[in-house]
């Protein structure tokens, strides 16, 4: 297992394969993450396989990008063929994909109109440059003066928007000063969100995750998204649900806001829009919010390629052809019905939580526990991946294209980790 060191100590021709992967990205790539050390080089469907060779369960799915399982075969065909045409025109002109990808996702998720971008980050960041637009044309907000609420614990990316609204220090820390007009409340909190709408009327929308993943997956009590529609509709502020991780069937429906019935004014979705193969993310919204913004106000080169489009409708196709959601929802079942077993005979788990295929593992990190990191390191060498989240946290989230038996497999792996494990 190699180690992080400051600088390549040995010569690259006496490193194993792994080794030299490692160290390559140490000296050359920026220190902005500190995976696994695991190298992957090949994936098909729920397995990945680093480079010696060695087979692994995903557990993670990139954080949900690959709910379709690694290269499937539809989404990987649609790539191809549609790279061996066109796979860039910009904004600049039209191009004979983006129209029919923007029908598809329209009728699909039931918006009038689709504002489509590339990573998750910029869908957030478009949702929010949609409310402010709102707030000003439609709303009557005086000039800078519109607000936007988020829950405390969300996460929606790395940009400056983004963190402006964390409340994670390793998100914030040496990046101020930060975007004005965010209010925090707790999540989870009707009452709270309530007064923060009763005490404000510059505030434009609330962006919320219906499941909040890099939290470490923390569920909302039953009724609470739809509390949340109905106090937006009360004092006319947009319902803004960021499903860049728990939509496209990964809570086990379509959406996670399907659970409580209930639609946001603008929906943020990325990650599995494309199956894990290329940058894909969208905001939908109705006319009345979508047209407020005019031609040079917003875009990206990149955003709605031909490309993005022949792969984001092959990717969705998919989740409906093979009944995703439905089997997130019984594999999720199975899931968490093991781990409370599990729970009930081991002293290092604290609590299991989750919906579908969004799960995880909250561990008694005491003094004398091991950390979430060594039990996924222990995994990981018994030939299952995933990571901890929030430090005392690990999230479960393999593709939904997960079997039966490979499940019982994983849940194997994982039991016998925790209950081997000397203190």
């Amino acid at each position: 297992m190699a180690s992080y060191t400051n600088t390549i100590t040995q010569d690259t021709a006496t490193l194993d394969t792994s080794q030299y992967a490692i160290e390559l990205e140490y000296k050359y790539g920026a220190h902005n993450y500190k995976p696994m050390p695991v190298v992957l080089a090949k994936g098909l469907g729920v397995h990945v396989w680093d480079v010696e060779g060695k087979q692994y369960l995903d557990f993670l799915s990139a954080y949900s990008a690959v709910s379709q399982g690694h290269c499937h075969p539809d989404i990987v065909a649609a790539m191809i063929e549609q790279a061996q045409k066109l796979t860039l025109t910009s904004r600049a002109f039209y191009n004979d994909q983006l129209g029919e990808c923007e029908k598809f996702l329209c009728e699909y998720f039931g918006y009038d109109k689709v504002l489509m971008m590339n990573s998750g980050v910029e869908g957030g960041e478009t949702a929010l440059k949609l409310t402010r637009k709102w707030a000003y044309k439609v709303k009557g907000i005086a000039p800078n003066k519109a607000k936007t609420v988020y829950a405390s614990g969300n996460f929606w990316g790395r940009t400056l928007a983004a963190i402006s609204s964390s409340t994670d220090p390793s998100s914030t820390d040496d990046y101020g000063p930060f975007l004005p007009g965010v209010i925090l409340v707790p999540y989870d909190d009707l009452n709270a969100l309530e007064d923060a709408f009763k005490n404000d009327p510059d505030i434009a929308g609330f962006m919320v995750e219906p499941i909040q993943g890099e939290a470490g997956v923390v569920v909302p009590q039953d009724g609470y998204l739809k509390g949340v529609r109905g106090l937006c509709t009360k004092y006319n502020v947009l319902f803004i649900a960021d499903e860049v991780q728990t939509g496209i069937g990964r809570t086990g429906k379509r959406l996670a806001c399907d659970w409580e019935g209930v639609k946001p004014d603008i929906l943020v979705l990325g990650k599995a829009l494309s199956g894990g193969t290329i940058p894909v993310s969208a905001a939908l919204a109705n006319d009345e919010i979508m047209l407020t913004i005019a031609p040079g106000e917003h875009g990206s080169t990149y955003g709605g390629n031909p490309l993005a489009c022949a792969v984001t409708i092959a990717a969705l196709k998919v989740v409906e052809d093979e009944n995703l959601a439905e089997n997130a929802e019984l594999m999720g079942q199975l899931f968490r019905n093991k781990m409370l077993a599990l729970q009930k005979q081991c002293s290092l788990i604290e609590t299991v939580r989750g919906k579908g295929l969004l799960n995880a593992i909250v561990i008694n990190d005491t003094e004398d526990s091991p950390t979430a990191m060594k039990l996924c390191y222990q995994m990981m060498d018994k030939g299952l991946l995933c990571k901890p989240t929030h430090g005392n946290k690990i999230r479960f989230a393999p593709p939904l294209v997960i079997n039966e038996e490979q499940m019982n497999l994983a849940c194997d792996i994982i039991s016998g980790v925790f209950l081997d494990y000397k203190m």
